[in-house]
This record gives structure tokens, sequence and C-alpha cells, in this order.
């Protein structure tokens, strides 16, 4: 049996989520759903805020997952289940990206760059909306030409045969943004696409990685 998480909750007086947001995790305690749950009046104890970087309230973090704002009891419930799922940092990736923390997507990645394949899985994630595809694209340009990009190619080779023609044609361009040759040959049979968008972003790419110092 998994044993429950401890979570953490900041809330302030005033709040009018915190109320409600706190009642959810209460039960979730009793549920035994939550091993432990810290509860801070950040009006209390600003430091606690600060030093976690807090803005605004509710705030909670369970496992790796740190979620602002309102949230009902199934919704924290399912944070929960998450925590030992493989692609639950990727649902993370997705959720910081629909409430605007982009940035917040990056700075993870470049504390542990192992996450990096987390945020890969949305480029093929058929499921994921398009303002998540264009949040994952704009967070792999961010890195493009670096180290963590470059140990992470296999991966988008492997998209490079997706049946969906749009999944292959990112993993394409973000190849080449790795600015690595050796992926080259792993680009070139796309030239022969069914595709026409992916044949000329094929073609786009090669050249620039040919051309690269």
């Amino acid at each position: 049996m998994n044993q429950s998480p401890d979570v953490l909750l900041l809330i302030a007086t005033g709040c009018s989520h915190c109320p409600s947001v706190l009642q959810s995790l209460s039960e979730l305690v009793k549920d035994g759903r939550i091993g432990q749950l810290e509860v801070v009046n950040i009006m209390q104890r600003p430091e606690r805020a600060q030093a976690l970087g807090v803005r605004s309230v509710p705030w909670v973090k369970i496992g790796p997952f740190e979620l602002t704002g309102m949230k009902t009891k199934a919704e924290l419930q399912q944070w929960i289940e998450r925590i030992s799922k493989p692609e639950a940092m990727s649902d993370y990736f997705a959720e910081l990206m629909l409430s605007g923390e982009i940035n917040k997507v990056s700075e993870l990645i470049r504390q542990q760059p192992g996450l990096f394949t987390a945020l890969l899985r949305l480029v093929a994630d058929e499921d994921a909306s398009m303002s998540v595809r264009i949040g994952a694209g704009a967070v792999i340009e961010e890195f493009a030409g670096s180290d963590i990009l470059k140990q992470h190619t296999q991966e988008l080779i492997e998209y490079l045969h997706h049946d969906d023609a749009r999944v292959r044609n990112d993993a394409c361009y973000y190849l080449g943004l790795s600015q690595d040759k050796s992926v080259i040959p792993a680009i070139k049979p796309l030239l022969d696409d069914t595709d026409k968008d992916v044949r000329e972003t094929a073609q786009d790419e090669l050249q620039e990685l040919e051309n690269a110092t």
C-alpha cells in the first residue's frame, strides 16, 4: 500500500477560496488520502510564503505539485493519485501552462533536467489542448542548442514515426532546434513524408543543421 503524502497548505485571512480548500484537504486527511496536513496563514508567517515564492493563495503542495487557486476535493484527490503515475509531471506541466505559469515549467526543468521528458510527452499527447502544445513548444524553444535538448533527441526521433503528421512535424522542428548534426540521418526520410508540411519542415531543418557550425 502506498504511503499517503504529506500536504502543505498556505492560506490568508480574508481569502475567499481558502476555507473551501482547507475543508477539502481536512476531509482527505480523515479519508486517509493524506498522511499529514500542515496549514500556514501567511499573514502570520509571511516568511514561509517568501521562501516558497508564493504570491497568491490558496497554495497547495502535494508531492512535487504546487497548485494555486480554487481546487475541489475531487481535483485535489486526483493530484494525490497522480503522484505515483509516470505521466504525472506531464499533466502538471499542462496545468501550469493553462494557468499562465510557463516560466515555472522552464524553471523546474533547469532544476531537474530529467523532467524534460515530461515536457516532450505533451508533443505527442493527442488530448493536449492547442494552448498546452503552444506552451510546450515555447519552453522547448528556450532550450534550443542546450545540452538538455541534445540529451533528449532520441525521444523526439521516435516521434518522427508517429501516425499524426502534426507530431512528426513538431518533432522535426524541435530536432532542428537541438543544433545536433547527429540527428540529420533521422530527419532525412521525412523528405519523402506523405504530408507536405512535414516535407517542408524537414527540408528547412536539414538545411539549418547542415549549415550549423
